[in-house]
């Protein structure tokens, strides 16, 4: 009798394994394909012999506000067992408020505060069910639904900033992503012209280190360690 459970048991086990399998396979073939490109700068800079006149770098100095075109969102890798998928699962969403502070010096120009929120919840991809299952699992934004990020230190700029160059700068301040705040540096690329900001960057982390379980469906699919978060804002001058 007990040679008779043990056996029911483990063809019960067996079958359950074999739909998981089955589904992680179908997943995985299903969601293979393409990623978007990485966010980058909407617009080539200007020739180097462009610079700004007196006008515009007054115009530069004020608070500005994430504006339409903006988008966030992330990147990570998707794995059937060992076997990575050839490209990228990326979520993005323009449900993205913010603000920052430009203030113009003798020597350049300083951002003394920013801060910026995304609506994580509202993250969509190319494949629904990957959409539902971050609400649940990893990022979790149903009990999550926010991303914050609050500049902690001022960031200096020259005064040919505001000529429509590219410009690199580092931010650093406190990353909140799943209810757990870190303090981070962000590479950013920037152009800063009379009438508009744009700003580009990401920053790759483990899931762990904001308390994240990478996502799997039935261990089959999982997620690489690392998930990367991406950004590209559009801003514009309150009162302009």
């Amino acid at each position: 009798m007990n040679n008779r459970r043990t056996l029911i048991a483990a063809v019960v086990a067996g079958i359950l394994i074999l739909g998981a399998a089955g589904v992680g396979i179908v997943y995985f073939v299903v969601f293979a394909g393409s990623s978007p490109q990485k966010l980058a700068l909407s617009s080539p800079a200007p020739s180097t012999s462009a610079s700004a006149s007196s006008s515009d770098s007054a115009a530069a100095a004020g608070t500005w506000t994430v504006t339409s075109g903006s988008l966030a969102g992330y990147r990570v890798r998707e794995q059937l067992a060992a076997f990575a998928a050839p490209s990228d699962a990326v979520g993005r969403t323009s449900a993205i408020t913010g603000t920052f502070a430009l203030t113009q010096a003798t020597s350049g120009y300083t951002v003394g505060t920013a801060a910026f929120t995304v609506d994580v919840s509202k993250l969509t991809s190319d494949q629904s069910r990957r959409d539902q299952r971050i609400h649940s699992q990893g990022l979790e934004s149903d009990r999550y639904p926010t991303a914050t990020f609050t500049l902690t230190s001022p960031i200096a700029l020259t005064a040919d900033a505001a000529s429509g160059q590219t410009i690199h700068v580092s931010a650093t301040g406190d990353l909140t992503i799943h209810g757990v705040t870190k303090s981070v540096t962000i590479p950013i690329a920037a152009q800063l012209t009379g009438s508009k900001i744009e700003l580009v960057g990401s920053i790759t982390f483990p899931f762990s280190q904001f308390g994240m379980t990478p996502p799997s469906i039935g261990g089959f699919v999982t997620v690489q360690s690392n998930a990367t978060m991406e950004f590209q804002l559009m801003l514009s001058r309150q009162g302009a």
